[in-house]
């Protein structure tokens, strides 16, 4: 982990040395963040994940800030069925594909999420924002509960942020849902909490 913020540090450093001095409307940054799925009975759900994200300020008004990002994404996650009888009798080979989804799965996503951000400044170095986001995602594995393959993520977040020249320090909870919007058999989908903390570099 350690070395990977190293290497985001340096990439980030670099940029600012082939940079425009005047101030941009772009900023380039890394996220990492882990959350689960809320409380039930019928399956788990753990993961972490890392971003790169990239931000357009599109307008700065008296009282707020609007962007707009891109944020590409690769989930790690571990996923069981704790219900087996959500997988119904009626469902082909229905015992087999129980016995398959109650072991417990390493899955992997791959997503690009594009969002809209409005941010709240609070003095000169603080702000909050709020932040709602979709995009495709490539599910590598099938479950009870979503089809490998193509699906979508949706997040709703709140963020905060303090800044230091031209850096961004960022804390972030959200709530995220993934489905596939009923392209594929499967798509009770996943819903999980998570946090994720972050640096950007205003470019």
């Amino acid at each position: 982990m350690t070395r990977k913020l190293l290497l985001v540090l340096l990439f980030l450093m670099a940029v600012k040395s082939t940079a425009q001095q005047d101030d941009s409307n772009f900023s380039l940054g890394f996220n990492y963040g882990f959350g689960s799925e809320f409380s039930n009975r019928n399956y788990t759900f753990t993961n972490h994940f890392y971003k790169v994200q990239l931000y357009y300020k599109i307008k700065e008004a008296k009282h707020f800030q609007y962007q707009i990002l891109v944020q590409p994404e690769i989930n790690f996650a571990e996923h069981q069925l704790l219900n087996f009888y959500f997988v119904k009798p009626e469902t082909p080979n229905y015992q087999q594909k129980r016995d398959e989804y109650t072991r417990l799965k390493d899955v992997r996503e791959y997503v690009v999420n594009c969002g809209f951000l409005t941010r709240k400044p609070v003095g000169e170095v603080c702000s909050f924002y709020v932040l709602g986001s979709i995009g495709p995602m490539i599910t590598d594995t099938e479950t009870e509960r979503i089809s490998k393959g193509f699906a979508f993520a949706d997040v709703l977040a709140v963020g905060f942020t303090a800044s230091c020249n031209k850096f961004q320090f960022d804390v972030r909870p959200s709530i995220r849902h993934v489905s596939n919007a009923g392209l594929g058999s499967s798509n009770a989908g996943y819903n999980t909490k998570n946090i994720e903390f972050g640096i950007s570099y205003q470019l």
